[in-house]
């Protein structure tokens, strides 16, 4: 006989789905893996306190307490968010009692979004501002290579009239070539 196939769970609806990849996103950034030998331990230890108080529960950081059923359990680290079998979303504590996966996912990527947005604006300005207006160390360069080509230019006119002079004192000034074509 073949093995079962796992079975599949059934898409969740779009919002559901996308509050789920920004928690993992973002549980991901901020929850470091703990080792299995301190999951091990810390599953045992988690149980103890269900039925108990949520504060007492979550004194363990690898523990999760579910505000709907008053358990504590050991938090799914493989799975990243717990799943809706195990504790909602919006009944999951982790770390404080106050702050539920909803809230926190939705904090998290308003404020993911801010920063990108943030970023964007100023990468905009930037460049902008720096395509609109030439820097000064650019105009100044343009203004002294100005200058220089208008000296050379009048240098090179002075050299002209020296040598047209030198060449008209000894005759070896250039005419006009004796032997081009007349035109009528």
């Amino acid at each position: 006989m073949a093995p079962a196939a796992p079975p599949v769970a059934a898409p969740l609806p779009l919002p559901a789905a996308a509050l789920r990849l920004g928690a993992a996103l973002a549980l991901a950034l901020l929850l470091p893996l703990p080792a299995a030998a301190a999951q091990e331990e810390a599953a045992g230890a988690c149980h103890q306190y269900t039925n108990r108080s949520c504060e007492e529960c979550l004194k363990n950081v690898t523990c999760l307490w579910c505000v709907s059923s008053q358990k504590c359990m050991e938090y799914p680290v493989r799975r990243i968010l717990p799943p809706t079998d195990l504790c909602e979303l919006r009944s999951a504590r982790w770390g404080v009692c106050w702050v539920n996966f909803e809230a926190l996912i939705i904090a998290m990527s308003v404020v993911g979004g801010m920063i990108l947005i943030m970023l964007g604006v100023c990468c905009c300005c930037c460049c902008r501002k720096k395509s609109k207006k030439p820097d000064k160390d650019d105009e100044r360069a343009a203004r002294e290579r100005e200058k220089r080509r208008v000296r050379q230019e009048e240098r090179r006119a002075e050299m002209k009239s020296r040598h047209d002079e030198i060449r008209r004192k000894y005759g070896l000034f250039k005419e006009e070539n004796p032997y081009a074509k007349f035109e009528n």
